[in-house]
């Protein structure tokens, strides 16, 4: 254990460390020995760290818990929707049972994770109406998931500029939006479509700030797969469009 860094590393967070404990300055741990010394110091650097984490953990803004209910919105809904599809005998084929069943999963944990990540501030599951069809035709059911994916992943884009200095919001929507994408590339191959939006409906050529058609050597690739290459970000008022119809 190298004592000096150690202490060098407290002293970091916590500046008042050394005359706290005038044991562990250096020129004391010259006189002991290290086993001595290091006998002592998993309590002081406990408490040490337990204020340090003090100082640094702060509150999520009002602006990113309105994003994490937001999100939260729309777990709930696409975790009802897959519960519903399992529960409706006859819809979904057997070779398919196992992938909505882990899909459905998935859902269910995005739910308690955005609930843990609120507390007390999370939002009570809504009362959701699904379209005529959804649950009497299984390519209904299908073309509603990829909806729902491909929403889901796109609005959680689109949200993320709004947590850049809340970063255990941002650290559980992250954690989200990944398999959400992975959600999204499952259905639409279990549609026979790419794994990703490669048609008129992604129509950005921006990404963040940049112009995708300025890149160096961009124009021996084709606008689709330019296009296809990045998800196109949606904003709230966007995205409540688009659910407004489960609302």
């Amino acid at each position: 254990m190298n004592l000096f860094k150690l202490i060098s590393d407290i002293e970091q967070v916590d500046p008042e460390f050394s005359d706290r404990h005038s044991f562990y300055s250096r020129r004391n741990l010259l006189k002991f020995s290290s086993n001595l010394i290091a006998a002592g110091i998993p309590a002081i650097v406990a408490g040490t760290l337990n204020k340090a984490l003090a100082q640094t953990t702060t509150p999520p803004s009002q602006a990113a818990i309105e994003v994490a209910n937001f999100a939260l919105t729309l777990e709930y809904l696409e975790d009802e929707f897959y519960r519903t599809g399992l529960a409706t005998s006859g819809l979904i084929p057997s070779t398919d049972t196992t992938v909505i069943s882990q899909i459905s999963k998935h859902e269910t944990a995005h739910v308690a994770l955005l609930k843990s990540a609120l507390g007390a501030l999370a939002i009570a599951k809504p009362t959701f109406k699904f379209p005529a069809g959804t649950f009497t035709s299984y390519p209904t059911f299908l073309a509603t998931a990829r909806a729902l994916e491909d929403t889901g992943v796109q609005a959680y884009k689109g949200q993320a500029p709004v947590l850049i200095n809340d970063k255990s919001i941002l650290a559980v929507a992250l954690q989200i939006h990944s398999v959400e994408a992975r959600h999204a590339s499952e259905v639409r191959r279990m549609l026979g479509l790419k794994g990703w939006v490669s048609d008129t409906t992604n129509t950005t050529f921006m990404q963040g700030t940049v112009n995708l058609k300025t890149l160096p050597n961009v124009s021996a690739i084709s606008e689709d797969n330019l296009r296809g290459a990045f998800d196109e970000p949606l904003t709230k008022a966007q995205v409540l469009a688009i659910a407004a119809p489960f609302l």
